[in-house]
């Protein structure tokens, strides 16, 4: 249990860290913590605590309904300390509430009613048997919702107001592309997976003969959309945030994700000519809009 403690104290540290270089105009709680902190210790405590019956019932159900509680509870006590601090909230931490919880709500219910239908999530068939590798994947979600949303909490809990409507503008209208996608290439997908004439296939039509992940795509291009609103409200170590779409680009892309589902759809139609020929005329992300 020791090494995952160590893991645990190293992730808790690299957002804090991340937050204290970046948290020049972060508003402070009694004048003396910056909100961010709070937020990132919050998101952790959550997942933390849900991780306790997960366990107990070896159950991973709640996984991913876990970071959708905690974006959403990071969000709202970020709002609610700046109203009660400066007495407002600008329209920049509105917007960028309002777009990370329709993102989180919409994705957080999707996959709990995912996994309960389905009744695993594969992942953690083995995980969940082991305490301390099952704290580790909890405690990973936490860093996951702290890095992934820090640009934004850092905006949230800003005591200077820097609304830019063009920047404002140009982010929402990358969100809502970016978020587009990604729904509709997960409920393509559902539906494929839904008719039984289609069991032990894999989907190649829609957005998925464009990318053979293009609900990664989404995501990774609505997380840009908000550090693009939140650019006019950076200076200096602000620039450290740009580590919340990065992180998405390369978790989703080089350590889960899209490798593991890579070497799951190799063994189940490695051997298909037709799976080859996919393979080799569609991108793994980036999709192909045109031949």
């Amino acid at each position: 249990m020791l090494p995952a403690v160590l893991i645990a104290l190293v992730c808790l540290f690299v957002p804090n860290f991340i937050a204290y270089l970046i948290s020049d105009a972060s508003l402070k709680l009694n004048d003396t913590i910056p909100v961010i902190h709070y937020c990132i210790s919050l998101s952790f405590l959550i997942h933390w605590l849900i991780f306790i019956p997960s366990f107990i019932k070896k159950t991973e159900k709640f996984y991913d309904f876990t970071g959708m509680i905690a974006y959403l509870s990071i969000i709202g006590f970020a709002l609610y300390q700046k109203q009660q601090i400066l007495g407002k909230i600008d329209f920049d931490s509105l917007l960028i509430a309002m777009l990370i919880s329709i993102w989180t709500i919409r994705l957080g219910l999707f996959l709990f009613y995912r996994v309960f239908k389905v009744g695993e999530d594969d992942r953690f068939r083995e995980v969940k048997k082991s305490p301390s590798k099952f704290f580790i994947w909890f405690t990973i979600s936490g860093l996951w919702v702290s890095l992934t949303s820090i640009a934004a909490i850092n905006i949230l809990t800003s005591k200077i107001d820097h609304n830019n409507y063009y920047f404002v503008y140009l982010g929402a209208f990358i969100w809502l592309f970016g978020f587009l996608f990604e729904v509709i290439a997960d409920y393509q997908k559902m539906t494929f997976k839904n008719k039984p004439e289609n069991k032990d296939k894999f989907i190649s039509n829609g957005l998925w003969s464009l990318s053979r992940h293009p609900n990664y795509f989404g995501e990774i291009i609505l997380w840009i959309g908000i550090f693009v609103i939140t650019l006019p409200s950076i200076s200096g170590m602000g620039y450290f945030s740009l580590i919340s779409p990065l992180f998405v680009y390369i978790l989703l892309n080089k350590v889960s994700g899209i490798n593991l589902l890579e070497v799951k759809a190799k063994e189940r139609w490695g051997n298909l000519d037709s799976y080859k020929e996919y393979r080799q005329k569609t991108p793994q992300l980036i999709p192909k809009f045109w031949n």
